[in-house]
């Protein structure tokens, strides 16, 4: 039977503005472990080409919003859909693979799921949205919840007041249209994947919860002595709740109670020998458990450390050089959105299998799933966010948003000891404007987290005939000196033997990106672009060029695996594919692959 929903009329100044209603709340600390019930699966969807979702009504005073392709009536009407007949989509998913019409569709899908629900006394109900690309407007049985700008980091909406017992709906306004003002801007080099493409879960927590918690081993060693650091902060202002930290396999069972903020601050002291350090040979996780009233979350966290010494990057007070590869969040094979740790699976071993033990992941943070899996792994991580080439420095709602995506990035991920390098922006022209834009993300990261790195993805400006110096200004701002460079690629890669580099900063140096194109399959010789034996050659001169290098720490080279772009449209060769990959969309190895390997065998 088909069912038809009432929607009610929702005002376009509610949409648009300051007076845009929301009910959006910071979403809970490692959310998985939160009581919650999944909302992924089939979700109906239609494609809204000429923006009809809202009708804008202007025979009244104030301008009212009419829901789907609505004629205009008046404003104490509801407007009907039949949802149910339209076709379904899998959540989470990108709606580019999923539906032919739409591989380079820009602009909005509504999407509805249907859902079961019985209320229970005393808890709240969080509407969770691991990531919707790029904007979305959520609403819950036909009142609107809120707004969502950013397409990489995870939302959530208090919608208890929204719900009723039984049957239940939710619709979702998408939109991926590209903006000169967002973040990223207009312009970038990856597929604009549209969609729900993480996971939606309707999370149940206590009216007080924990919200956010942080356990970290500090540097500092004193004696047979390491110190932990453990914080907390309740969702509301409570004094005097009591808080258990439990780590069984340390013997640790602490009682704390909640200052008149609700947080917790203190500090633990574990025997140096007891306490495994997490590393990519040793991935240590412990179980953790924090208790307060009825709520339990469970955790799985490792504890190391990471720091720098003049041009040396140590891990555990060691050091260690970064055998790394860029990679973005797309599958291997389909070529669709990731979204779950069996997708990050076939991109980790590709990197187990090259000799990494560290991946910048580009140029956004990646699903929770993925990290995950990579900690449990082993791999070091890099993680940005997507303040990608020409930015609206000047403008302030876009560094507002900047520095939201950099905060939420930090809050979900920032017990995973896997991240040991916080990303602020890739490729970025030099100005004052974009100094001062980086530099305010840059204290911003400080202030959140400063256990971890600082970095971000430079330009080689300084270029004279062979002799390459890196200056910019966000060195007094970084820990770690990052720059891209393409000798071979967009410079004669006969260049490679004659150059030198002058990095004037007493820091660590890693070369976020090298590399060039090649079609697997393709062959001639090493001076025909883009065959295999191309690209070798331009990775052994490269190597060869960047073990010169003082300081060098790590290497990320161009890229993991061919993705899709559509600024690569060359028929025959890329065909709207970034072939730039040491392994092609469909797992093959390119000559370039065993060069690489070859190399961090030695490392």
């Amino acid at each position: 039977m088909k069912v038809k929903r009432l929607l009610t009329i929702v005002s376009l100044f509610m949409l648009t503005g300051a007076a845009f209603a929301q009910n959006e709340v910071p979403a809970p600390q490692n959310v998985y472990a939160r009581q919650h019930l999944s909302l992924n699966g089939d979700w109906n969807y239609f494609v809204d080409v000429q923006e009809q979702g809202y009708y804008d009504y202007r025979m009244k005073p104030t301008s009212w919003g009419y829901f789907l392709n609505a004629k205009p009536q008046q404003p104490s009407d509801l407007v009907e859909y039949d949802f149910d007949a339209s076709p379904t989509m899998h959540v989470p998913g990108d709606w580019n693979t999923q539906d032919e019409r739409l591989l380079f569709y820009e602009g909005t899908v509504w999407m509805k799921r249907d859902f079961d629900y019985t209320p229970q006394e005393g808890r709240r109900a969080l509407l969770y949205f691991g990531a919707v690309n790029y904007e979305a407007i959520v609403f819950v049985n036909g009142k609107l919840s809120g707004k969502h700008v950013g397409g990489f980091t995870p939302f959530c909406y208090d919608v208890t007041d929204q719900l009723k017992a039984g049957k239940n709906f939710v619709i979702v306004k998408i939109d991926n249209k590209r903006h000169q003002d967002n973040v990223p801007t207009r312009n970038f080099d990856w597929w604009n994947y549209g969609g729900i493409t993480r996971d939606v879960l309707l999370v149940s927590i206590p009216e007080v919860s924990i919200d956010d918690y942080s356990l970290q081993l500090m540097k500092e060693v004193k004696g047979k002595k390491r110190t932990l650091a453990f914080s907390l902060a309740l969702n509301r202002q409570e004094a005097n709740r009591e808080i258990t930290l439990s780590v069984p396999e340390l013997k640790i069972k602490q009682k704390y109670k909640t200052d008149a903020e609700g947080h917790v601050k203190a500090q633990l002291h574990v025997s140096s020998s007891r306490l495994q350090l997490w590393s990519p040979d040793s991935p240590k996780l412990y179980k953790v458990e924090i208790t307060q009233g009825d709520e339990r979350i469970r955790d799985e966290i490792g504890f190391r450390t990471i720091e720098t010494r003049g041009r040396q990057l140590l891990l555990n007070g060691k050091p260690i050089f970064l055998r790394g590869v860029c990679a973005h969040e797309e599958t291997a094979y389909t070529n669709r959105r990731c979204n779950s740790a069996a997708d990050a699976d076939t991109l980790l071993s590709w990197a187990r299998e090259l000799g990494c033990n560290f991946i910048r992941l580009a140029h956004y943070p990646h699903n929770e799933h993925a990290v995950r899996e990579a900690e449990r792994q082993g791999f070091l991580l890099w993680s940005e966010i997507p303040v990608y080439w020409t930015i609206s420095w000047q403008n302030a709602d876009t560094y507002a948003n900047a520095e939201q995506q950099l905060r939420d990035m930090i809050r979900r991920d920032h017990n995973r000891a896997a991240i040991i390098i916080w990303s602020l922006a890739n490729e970025t022209p030099h100005s004052t404007p974009r100094d001062k834009f980086l530099s305010g993300l840059a204290t911003t990261a400080r202030g959140l987290d400063s256990t971890r790195l600082i970095s971000m993805a430079m330009e080689v400006t300084g270029a004279s005939n062979y002799l390459n110096r890196l200056q910019d200004n966000m060195n007094q701002y970084v820990d770690v000196v990052s720059f891209n460079q393409y000798i071979g690629w967009y410079r004669d890669v006969n260049d490679a033997p004659k150059m030198r580099w002058e990095i004037p900063y007493e820091k660590p140096v890693i070369i976020s990106e090298f590399g060039g194109g090649a079609k697997a399959g393709y062959h001639g010789t090493k001076d025909q672009r883009w065959t295999e034996e191309f690209q070798e050659n331009l990775y052994r001169e490269n190597l060869a060029m960047l073990e010169k290098i003082e300081g060098l720490s790590g290497t990320c080279p161009w890229v993991l695996k061919d993705f899709r772009s559509p600024r690569r449209p060359l028929p025959g060769v890329q065909d709207m594919f970034n072939r730039k990959g040491l392994v092609s969309d469909q797992g093959q190895r390119k000559r370039a692959f065993y060069v690489l390997q070859e190399w961090y065998k030695g490392k």
